[in-house]
């Protein structure tokens, strides 16, 4: 069961409950599925009992008993428990390990993995001034809304509806990679830097580290084809490196819907160092060390590295930056 399996599964927990009038409230559109948080334990929690406990006119808790003892139910899920104010706190069964399942998803969808259809039929009227932010962004929230099936239109006049802080220099000196991370990566209330900063080859910079990443990983794959083993998606052990790249990784279709609805293009820059930032120590266990024969689990962890670069090359192609196969 992979987080976006175990999302849907809780969502039909609630359309039941409203079903058979245990709730009276509106279903939600999604429900969302993270890591949980201080006093939480399991695999996955959600806050789904808190969100509609006001219109449903229950108490949190109250809401979040209704949806355990439907969760408990379901194959794969081993144990529920409620913590702290009404927060559903899931465990899954070991046959239910979501990593494999995960990678396999990431691995057959390509770079459509998050895309949705969550916009499907919409056009996004983007009206921007005639500045160079505005224009850069505008670009790369198109190409995030037609993600999600939508379909954007920019346009320049009043009433503008898109108006970040101008960058106060031209970034066309940084370069086209360099100009558009600067100008995307900040959130649009903040003014970007135009400085130096973002060409330095050291991890102080977040688009070498997401660059970096994804170069690591296409090396690891080559390299692995010369000690003659490819990828396939397994178990990969306890390994405290695996689960932060497997929550990183799930987490990017709810990132890209989420940023094509606030039109937030920064929301996928700072997702990007997110999995940057937990495949590079993943990187040095993938392959064999010494005398080490190839195995099973070197074969699921380059399977989960590339869903990692798949992952990295899809999101920087949306902000329109190159991801370089060498670095």
């Amino acid at each position: 069961m992979t987080p976006v399996e175990l999302s849907r599964t809780v969502l039909h927990a609630v359309r039941r409950a409203v079903d058979e009038g245990e709730l009276e409230v509106t279903v939600p559109e999604r429900v969302v599925v993270g890591e949980p948080g201080p006093g939480g334990c399991g695999d996955y929690a959600t806050n789904v009992a808190l969100r509609m406990a006001g219109a449903a006119g229950r108490k949190p808790l109250e809401v979040a008993e209704v949806l355990r003892s439907r969760l408990v139910e379901v194959d794969g899920i081993r144990d529920v428990v409620i913590t702290g104010p009404g927060f559903l706190n899931i465990s899954l069964t070991r046959s239910a390990d979501p990593a494999p399942g995960l990678v396999r998803e990431i691995r057959e969808l390509g770079a459509g993995y998050g895309f949705s259809d969550e916009l499907a039929g919409q056009v996004v009227v983007l009206r921007v001034p005639y500045d160079v932010r505005a224009e850069v962004v505008a670009d790369a929230v198109a190409r995030i809304v037609a993600t999600q099936g939508g379909r954007a239109e920019v346009e320049h006049g009043e009433p503008v509806n898109l108006r970040p802080v101008p960058a106060a220099e031209d970034p066309a000196p940084l370069g086209a990679d360099a100009a558009q991370w600067a100008l995307l990566y900040p959130a649009a209330h903040d003014r970007p830097r135009i400085t130096a900063d973002h060409l330095v080859q050291r991890e102080s910079n977040p688009l070498f580290r997401v660059r970096y990443a994804h170069a690591r990983v296409r090396s690891v794959s080559r390299n692995a084809a010369r000690l003659g083993f490819t990828a396939e998606p397994g178990r990969y052990g306890a390994d405290d490196l695996v689960r932060p790249l497997v929550t990183a990784l799930a987490a990017h279709p709810r990132i890209l819907a989420a940023a094509a609805t606030h039109r937030a293009p920064d929301r996928v820059a700072r997702h990007l160092v997110t999995v940057a930032d937990a495949v590079l120590p993943f990187v040095p266990t993938v392959l064999p060390s010494g005398e080490e024969k190839p195995s099973a689990a070197h074969r699921a962890r380059l399977a989960l590295a590339e869903a990692a670069g798949t992952v990295l090359a899809g999101g920087l192609s949306l902000l329109g930056i190159d991801a370089p196969e060498h670095l």
